[in-house]
């Protein structure tokens, strides 16, 4: 996920139950572009355990096949191609989910990247642009060039986030092609990525958005996908996170103002299953100062420790107050996995 997925993130992440590998933020390509280090830094400086793939957005040709040429000479599980991120100034370059417009296109930087990839090459995607008229074909493609793993976000880009999750495609790309299929969008708890797999037949999900929320999510899926117990999560457990959360991403000289803004961005998705009706996440969102943050984390989190963290959102808690910003996805940006 974009600005999420960073070093920091991944460790707090991978404390409370790990997925089984994770993707990078997107490397912006074109024929200015050099690997943002800061990018760089999450498979350089990887302690997670788990391997880190790294994920390329961009139309040309050329540069696509070069950067990818210059990554795999890091500790990178392989290279991820985006073919999803519904942001407007995203595919309005031609770029992310822009490129499901044009197949032909598809076709070439394919065949340019996985030239280029002798090891795993993937690809994340929705099921279309505006329709879904160019799937079966741009599944197709999948197939012609080797690709080794398909993440499928189950909306168009047009769709965004705002529709229901057309899991019935993601069923019909897991038939199609030769590669496993991640299931994507929506996976919101354990029981959420059974019952998913169960009616597409993937061989894993990709979760994005509800990672930020509930960073336990890949230990519980584990567990669901084996028959087990859950994990159960408590207020107290959350207040834990969003300590750890914030220590891990705090930067040298960073104004305080903008550490707990930043901080903001993480807890807006927290705040849908701590309470039904938004209260931590009206207190929260007006906080400027650590103390005042924590005075809010305080009051909402440890008046009853032992009450229990919602597995899901509650209905109506939304992350954002604007609904038309794209939220962090597998396809807008980098995500963590889990196979079953």
């Amino acid at each position: 996920m974009q600005d999420v997925t960073d070093l920091a993130f991944m460790g707090v992440i991978a404390h409370y139950g790990a997925p089984d590998y994770f993707f990078t933020e997107f490397f912006r390509v074109h024929a200015q572009s050099r690997p943002e280090k800061h990018i760089l830094r999450s498979i350089d400086e990887n302690q997670t355990g788990r391997p880190v793939f790294a994920q390329l957005i961009g139309e040309e040709i050329h540069h696509l096949a070069r950067t990818a040429t210059e990554l795999l000479r890091h500790p990178t599980a392989g290279i991820d191609l985006n073919m999803g991120c519904p942001a407007p100034k995203v595919y309005k370059k031609n770029v992310g989910g822009g490129l499901l417009r044009e197949p032909a296109k598809i076709d070439e930087i394919l065949g340019a990247l996985r030239h280029a990839c002798p090891g795993l090459f993937t690809v994340k995607m929705r099921i279309g642009f505006d329709g879904t008229e160019h799937f079966e074909r741009i599944l197709d493609l999948i197939n012609k060039h080797d690709v080794d793993l398909l993440s499928l976000h189950g909306r168009t880009v047009k769709e965004m986030y705002r529709s229901e999750v057309h899991y019935d495609y993601i069923a019909r790309a897991v038939a199609r092609v030769k590669c496993p299929v991640l299931a994507n969008g929506n996976i919101t708890s354990a029981a959420t990525a059974v019952r998913v797999l169960a009616e597409t037949k993937a061989a894993g999900v990709m979760i994005g958005r509800h990672a930020i929320r509930n960073p336990w999510i890949f230990r519980q899926c584990r567990e669901a996908f084996a028959g087990q117990s859950v994990t159960v999560v408590t207020l107290a457990d959350v207040r834990d996170y969003i300590a750890r959360l914030y220590d891990a991403t705090r930067q040298p000289g960073l104004p305080e103002r903008m550490h707990v803004n930043k901080m903001k961005k993480y807890l807006n998705f927290v705040g849908q299953s701590v309470d039904a009706t938004g209260a931590f996440l009206h207190d929260m969102r007006r906080t400027e100062t650590e103390a005042a943050l924590f005075e809010v984390c305080d009051r909402h989190l440890l008046a009853e420790p032992a009450k229990i963290f919602a597995d899901e959102p509650y209905p109506g808690v939304i992350a954002r107050p604007n609904c038309e910003t794209p939220t962090p996805d597998s396809d807008g940006c980098s995500l963590e996995t889990i196979t079953a």
